[in-house]
């Protein structure tokens, strides 16, 4: 019998390449009973300050998780079911934006990719407190991940 290629870790800067290139991953927060919620996100990289930034509202279970135990971790799939990455730390969660334009809010309008800016900024900012809408900071000690070289 044969034994296929084994999967190669891949190297830090290899991984925060996977993580800038992907919007979706999964956001694993850990549950009152020790087991782990897991939720697919929209999340923004910014590999400078390892730190992956999501969007959400004040009333989601994974803020209340968080709040409680801020451990968490965000898998993301790479280009085939072979590859990934995980990034592992502690969030943080902001507080809920509550004025048009406050910081919270600049940081979530921050958040958004250049060539999807909003047309009219001042009504997103006034749709976000109206959301109360808030931001979950990962900060990130612990990158890992492979991939596995299959010729095709």
């Amino acid at each position: 019998m044969t034994q296929g290629p084994a999967p190669r870790p891949l190297s830090d800067d290899a991984l925060c390449a996977l993580l800038g290139r992907q919007q979706f991953g999964t956001l694993a927060t850990v549950k009152r009973g020790g087991h782990p919620h897991l939720t697919t996100m929209l999340y923004h990289w910014d590999a400078g300050s390892r730190v992956a930034r999501f969007s959400t509202t004040a009333d989601r279970v994974k803020v209340r998780h968080l709040r409680r135990d801020p451990r968490a971790a965000l898998h993301v799939q790479g280009g085939d079911v072979w590859s990934f990455a995980v990034a592992e730390g502690e969030a943080e969660v902001s507080e809920i934006t509550t004025v048009p334009g406050d910081p919270v809010g600049r940081e979530l309008l921050g958040m958004i990719p250049q060539g999807a800016k909003p047309d009219d900024e001042d009504a997103f900012l006034e749709q976000l407190v109206a959301e109360r809408r808030l931001v979950i900071r990962l900060k990130v000690d612990r990158l890992y991940g492979t991939a596995l070289d299959i010729a095709g």
